[in-house]
């Protein structure tokens, strides 16, 4: 059974994983694991469907999928929480861990790669296992897309510290999307460009019609703009109209196709709708406000955001920071403007 977190210091964490960027998330990951008793962080099970379940706990959801094959994991929270993501796993399953894949770069959702990684074991075939040594077949593959590792891998600015190798992806792909069939379902892992990061990656089940989006969608703040790692607004928007093209709604457009958002609660297409035309509203009244010489200051004196405010602002991302992210992010794009999105019948 599923029992809402109503922790000040999960909401705290989840935050604090959700901006820290580029090589800074090492820092910024032992700085929160420093400020949280994560002894005190309980991992919720929650059902999806038959053979695919949400794990939250105190970083990003973490998506698992079961079957004769073995197990599927999407992201893995913060390392200080493997152990009992772990054992959260074996509860539902005995069968190895083959696969792990991270939706993108940030602390919160890499945090455990090493250890649930190493807790699995790799599919491995052919004439030339015995040659590869015990190493092969070791530990899960981790995948994500390439820019998750360029970042991941680049030179560390000054005063902050590499990003640990052990939490880097093990497998990347380029270009749009990666596919395979496992546990007779087919899983496609599929790039959206310059969005939340420029590595953001959404995890499409098909058969169980299930998608984990990461961060590119949350129930419980604004969508952060990580410019810093490639992010922008107009591809976070084009991102949620890409999620949309997948999901499918059942009756009174609610169920239907589950998603599974970066942070917060189980969702479906119509909470990812309302997510969609609130940036995109957002995003069109700044866009607006700028062509008309509005400046910065007098674009948030105008409270842009106050509808939505009560749903996403949080103390340490509130809604001056998320105009002020667009108004930038704008800024730096200008002349050409965002593309309206076509809202989804």
């Amino acid at each position: 059974m599923y029992t809402r977190l109503n922790s000040r210091a999960w909401r705290g964490a989840m935050v604090a994983g959700a901006i820290a960027t580029g090589a800074a998330l090492a820092v910024a990951g032992r700085a929160v694991a420093q400020q949280q008793n994560f002894d005190a962080v309980q991992i919720d099970t929650v059902k999806v469907r038959d053979n695919v379940y949400m794990l939250v706990g105190a970083g990003g959801n973490t998506t698992v999928m079961i079957g004769e094959e073995g197990i599927l994991v999407v992201d893995t929270q913060f390392a200080p929480l493997s152990a009992k993501i772990l054992a959260a796993i074996r509860a539902l399953s005995q069968a190895p861990i083959r696969y792990v894949i991270n939706t993108h770069m940030h602390g919160d959702h890499i945090g455990g790669n090493e250890a649930i990684a190493k807790a699995g074991r790799t599919r491995a075939g052919g004439n030339v296992v015995g040659d590869l040594g015990a190493a092969a077949t070791s530990q899960a593959n981790v995948i994500a897309h390439e820019n998750v590792l360029t970042r991941l891998s680049a030179q560390p600015a000054a005063g902050q510290q590499q990003v640990a190798f052990a939490l880097w992806p093990t497998e990347t792909f380029i270009g749009r999307k990666r596919e395979f069939l496992f546990n007779n379902e087919a899983v496609q892992i599929i790039h959206q460009p310059k969005a939340h990061t420029d590595g953001d990656s959404v995890v499409f089940l098909r058969k169980s019609d299930v998608i984990a989006t990461g961060d590119l969608f949350t129930t419980v703040m604004y969508p952060f703009i990580d410019v810093a790692n490639g992010g922008s607004i107009t591809g976070e928007i084009d991102a949620l109209n890409a999620i949309l093209d997948i999901t499918v709604p059942s009756n009174v457009n609610e169920g239907g196709t589950m998603v599974i958002p970066g942070h917060g609660r189980l969702s479906d297409e119509q909470d990812v709708i309302e997510y969609r035309d609130m940036a995109t509203i957002v995003r069109d009244r700044i866009r607006d406000a700028r062509a008309m010489g509005r400046t910065l200051d007098q674009i948030k004196a105008a409270n842009v955001t106050l509808e939505y405010d009560g749903l996403h602002s949080t103390p340490s991302y509130t809604g001056d920071m998320f105009v002020e992210a667009i108004y930038n992010d704008l800024a730096r794009t200008a002349p050409a403007a965002g593309r309206r999105a076509v809202p989804k019948e």
